[in-house]
């Protein structure tokens, strides 16, 4: 019979480096480290991941969360989706974005095959991301999209500091299952 997880512990499994507050002021200086949380996580995950055995990568973080496995084929499948949004949203006037069953993704059957399929999409695609982040303008990091399961409009600033927390987050969730497994 196992220990059972209190509200606290489990909210500090969920959320290891706690849960994503936007700034009121966006600082240069913020989103140049936020731009290289961007940029530096393939390298970091990679790092963390690359050697593990099947059985590593199928350690989970929390008692129903994902493995090691899904949580790095979420995050090739989630900034997929963002850098998408970005150019929606430099391209159109505040447009409003499709949003996609994370859950259900991570039970595709891609999501459950070699890790090494998500590092490598993942060392091109933040490659190619950061790429236009270091580019962006005053008048583009002010430029929105609408996510409508969330009914928020969101600039591309602060869409930034999301995925530079949602990398730290997600290294977080790997570096507890490995600790725990």
């Amino acid at each position: 019979m196992g220990t059972a997880i209190s509200e606290d512990q489990l909210y500090a499994l969920r959320f290891p480096v706690g849960e994503f507050k936007v700034p009121k002021h966006i600082s240069k200086e913020q989103l140049q480290e936020w731009i290289a949380d961007i940029r530096n996580f393939s390298s970091e995950v990679r790092t963390l991941v690359e050697e593990l055995s099947d059985a590593q990568l199928d350690l989970t973080y929390r008692p129903g969360g994902w493995t090691i496995r899904q949580v790095v084929h979420h995050c090739a499948d989630s900034h997929m989706n963002s850098v998408a949004r970005f150019k929606l949203a430099l391209t159109e006037n505040h447009p409003t974005i499709r949003p996609y069953n994370e859950s259900a993704w991570a039970e595709l059957s891609d999501s459950l095959g070699p890790v090494e399929m998500a590092l490598d999409l993942l060392e091109s695609l933040h490659c190619r991301w950061v790429y236009l982040l270091d580019r962006l303008t005053d008048e583009e990091l002010t430029k929105t999209f609408y996510h409508p399961a969330n009914d928020v409009s969101t600039t591309l600033a602060e869409t930034i500091g999301t995925y530079a927390w949602h990398c730290r987050h997600h290294l977080g969730h790997v570096r507890l299952a490995l600790s725990v497994g």
